[in-house]
């Protein structure tokens, strides 16, 4: 049976962009729960195909992996209720003391990331002392081939503008200690998670992500 993406949901997350109020919403929800099934089924498929290079992810019960739609507008300028995207933590979180794996499925900005995301202060410390330290390892794996092939660099968001404290200004690894997360992110085309290859496609590029992981989580298992 094919592995793809249910045109029901990008169906759906249109339809909420267009209509972002909670009265649309509440006559539509048969909308949604169509979509969030058709969104646990395609992210079972692609947990236990990528529980193939990462036996780990074979643990994550895809329903729980789904981020909440309703948007939290405490604090926000933006009052809409509803998130218009569809986002899964394959062991990826803001905060994550573990490198881990993140889909995000959106309409024209659908996307992929792996590594960790905004990580506590004392975790971020420990990483950029494991990069300061093991510079060139930490460059093989960004520098590897097919690594760059599809992701010419890691994200820039938040970066510093000088080294952190506690770091040498001329320290080899400086451009990327003054980054404040380390992920690698691969945006997607629609048709790319609408057609029948969409998991082994994704897990092939989530695949490449490994070595990253596998980096940044060395010394936090410590």
């Amino acid at each position: 049976m094919p592995a793809s993406v249910s045109p029901d949901i990008f169906n759906f997350l249109r339809l909420l962009s267009e209509n972002n109020n909670r009265e649309w919403f509440t006559e539509n929800k048969h909308l949604y729960t169509t979509a969030q099934h058709h969104m646990t089924v395609f992210l079972e498929d692609l947990i236990k195909e990528m529980a193939g290079f990462d036996g780990d992810l074979a643990k994550i019960d895809a329903k729980k992996s789904l981020f909440r739609i309703y948007r939290d507008t405490r604090f926000s300028k933006d009052k809409t209720p509803y998130k218009t995207n569809f986002g899964a933590s394959l062991g990826m979180g803001k905060g994550s003391r573990k490198g881990g794996y993140y889909l995000h499925l959106e309409p024209g900005k659908s996307f992929i990331a792996g590594g960790i995301y905004m990580p506590e202060p004392a975790v971020l410390k420990e990483l950029r002392k494991e990069i300061s330290l093991y510079g060139e390892e930490f460059l093989s794996v960004i520098h590897q081939k097919d690594f760059k092939k599809y992701f010419p660099q890691l994200d820039q968001d938040d970066k510093l503008k000088n080294v952190p404290q506690g770091f040498e200004k001329e320290d080899p690894m400086a451009d990327y200690l003054k980054l404040k997360s380390f992920i690698a992110v691969y945006p997607l085309q629609d048709k790319q998670l609408t057609d029948r290859n969409a998991v082994k496609t994704l897990t092939s590029v989530f695949s490449l992500m490994k070595p990253l992981n596998d980096f940044l989580n060395a010394p936090l298992s410590v």
